[in-house]
């Protein structure tokens, strides 16, 4: 068995992804045109975890504007001309298959936005995943009115988060 290693996602991956995140984001449901659409805009930051066995994760990146949450199943018809982070909008992967595979994702993703010109990573931890997005460098911001506003579709304990990169 072949250890699971992150690849370029396809179209032909989209029924997949949609699964993963229907069984792993099962309170905060997305359209298959959401995910679709991200990759048409982004496919530099769209990856799948794959395995032996097929698809058992995905992440999903693309650049944003700091303290601007995309809104969850929303469609963002173009992507900002003066973005200054990446978003990291999703990173599901399958119970059996965790284990530091989220860490290779953002280096993945680090990488991209070091190449980018780009200096900041943000994204929404959502569940209990703040923790190990910290593990990964990401601080939490705390939240104006406007932002905890738009953090409230992501469920109760949603919480904002930065990673500024480091001058190489």
């Amino acid at each position: 068995m072949s250890k699971p290693h992150w690849r370029p996602a396809n179209a032909s991956d989209l029924p997949a992804i949609s699964m993963i995140a229907a069984r792993i984001h099962s309170d905060l449901p997305e359209r298959l045109e959401v995910f679709a659409e991200k990759m048409r805009l982004y496919p530099e930051g769209c990856r799948v975890l794959a395995a032996d066995d097929g698809i058992v994760g995905y992440g999903l990146a693309h650049p944003w504007m700091q303290h601007r949450i995309p809104p969850l199943d929303g469609l963002l018809a173009q992507l900002p001309g003066d973005a200054d982070c990446l978003y990291l909008h999703d990173v599901a992967v399958l119970p059996d298959f965790r284990g530091g595979v989220a860490r290779d994702y953002v280096v993945a993703i680090e990488q991209l936005a070091r190449a980018s010109g780009i200096a900041t990573l943000a994204l929404v931890s959502v569940y209990a995943t703040r923790p190990l997005w910290e593990r990964l460098g990401f601080r939490p911001v705390t939240a104006d009115a406007e932002l905890r506003a738009k953090l409230a579709s992501y469920g109760n304990s949603a919480t904002y988060m930065l990673r500024h990169l480091i001058a190489t």
